[in-house]
């Protein structure tokens, strides 16, 4: 699918640029192309480059707590709970560990790192799974979790959003918090209820109960708060926690005597061959984007999103960011991109772009994770996944331009 997107950008721009030269006279329009196609290659590569440092560094943090012993402490807090909504796996299958260390490199934002984890959960999983071409109870829920993009620390949005020149990086943060525990709630209590799981016992409610409470004092905290003083507040406090973890992280392996430097370095080093890896996919996405933006055809689909949303008396200040929330479900490279030149556009502490972090940092490529996770084990039936895993994005990015609202 991501191959006939990017090829319908390059496609609907030419003919564009066509219509433009021929019927409205404007003959510059292919030399704005060009330009707009080596700027933007250039650019991709330049943030690559800078980003290599922070890959580097958290990469190599994550490191750090997986060999300290932080992710067991993770599964052993997390297991009663999995036991419960999985209740086909079994309680001292390695599944669960593969899964909570999972869950907690979505939760710091490490999506690179997060995925060989899922992968091996996925393929331990479907060792218990009867019916190898249909995705199993246990299978779907884990998937949906994941598409519901359980991440609540951005670690990579707020690195962008430094980058691209914001005064506030970690604005986003708390949005980011709210929005994305929306989706993943929304996702958890779809699949639930579809496949008739009994969560209304004393473990899970506990864990849910523990949950939005934290989710609920967190919002009235800063609902209490002046706009001014939410958006410091939430800036002071992500930079707080952030800085909180490294710590952890750092005493967690002193304790267990670990050579701390050396264990960092190992997983900076994976950190550089992610950041490898991420250049010519984020030049070929932002070479078409900037295409299909110069060409005049995003801001035609813009207005037309504009028209219709004051044609039903709301706001429209949100609209630009829609290209975001378009592209998210369908590509994570594709929607990164958008996140970007929105920035780029608009600048990184526009509400434009303010609303496209939080929406990136609120859902998930649910195709791609659909196609990657189900794919790796050759299940055909994907069952509630994908209508679960979709209900769970519009409510984070419903969520997102709502509390983009009450932050900026």
């Amino acid at each position: 699918m991501l191959n006939w997107i990017w090829c319908g950008f390059f496609i609907a721009a030419f003919l564009a640029a066509i219509a433009q030269s021929l019927f409205l006279g404007n003959s510059e329009i292919w030399s704005e192309l060009i330009g707009s196609t080596f700027s933007s290659a250039k650019t991709a590569f330049q943030i690559c480059l800078n980003l290599t440092g922070m890959l580097c560094l958290w990469l190599g943090f994550l490191k750090i707590a997986e060999k300290s012993g932080i992710t067991n402490l993770l599964a052993a807090f997390l297991k009663p709970l999995f036991q419960k909504i999985m209740p086909d796996v079994p309680a001292n299958h390695p599944a669960l560990g593969s899964i909570v260390m999972n869950i907690a490199a979505n939760v710091l934002g490490l999506d690179n790192a997060a995925t060989p984890m899922g992968l091996k959960a996925m393929e331990q999983l479907q060792t218990l799974n009867p019916h190898k071409d249909q995705a199993s109870s246990a299978q779907i829920m884990f998937m949906v979790i994941n598409a519901s993009a359980v991440t609540l620390i951005p670690i990579t949005i707020l690195m962008y959003r430094s980058e691209l020149g914001s005064l506030n990086p970690s604005a986003v943060f708390v949005p980011i918090l709210l929005a994305t525990s929306v989706s993943s709630l929304v996702g958890f209590l779809a699949v639930a209820w579809v496949q008739k799981l009994p969560i209304f016992n004393r473990v899970v409610l506990s864990y849910l109960g523990g949950f939005l409470a934290l989710i609920g004092v967190l919002a009235w905290y800063f609902l209490s708060l002046s706009p001014e003083d939410r958006l410091t507040a939430s800036a002071q406090g992500g930079n707080f926690i952030l800085f909180l973890i490294i710590i952890v992280f750092i005493a967690a392996g002193l304790v267990k005597k670990l050579n701390v430097y050396e264990e960092f370095i190992l997983g900076a080093k994976e950190g550089f061959d992610i950041a490898i890896r991420i250049i010519p996919y984020l030049v070929a996405m932002l070479v078409a984007i900037a295409v299909f933006r110069t060409s005049g055809c995003l801001d035609y689909i813009v207005q037309a999103f504009a028209w219709l949303f004051s044609s039903l008396g709301l706001n429209t200040d949100f609209v630009a960011a829609l290209p975001t929330a378009v592209m998210k479900p369908l590509s994570g490279s594709g929607a990164r991109a958008m996140m970007i030149e929105t920035m780029q556009t608009y600048g990184a502490d526009s509400f434009p772009a303010f609303v496209s972090c939080v929406i990136q940092g609120s859902t998930e490529t649910t195709f791609y994770v659909l196609a990657v996770y189900f794919g790796v084990v050759k299940i055909t039936k994907v069952g509630a996944a994908l209508p679960c895993a979709l209900l769970a994005d519009l409510a984070g990015i419903v969520a997102a331009i709502s509390l983009s609202y009450v932050f900026y």
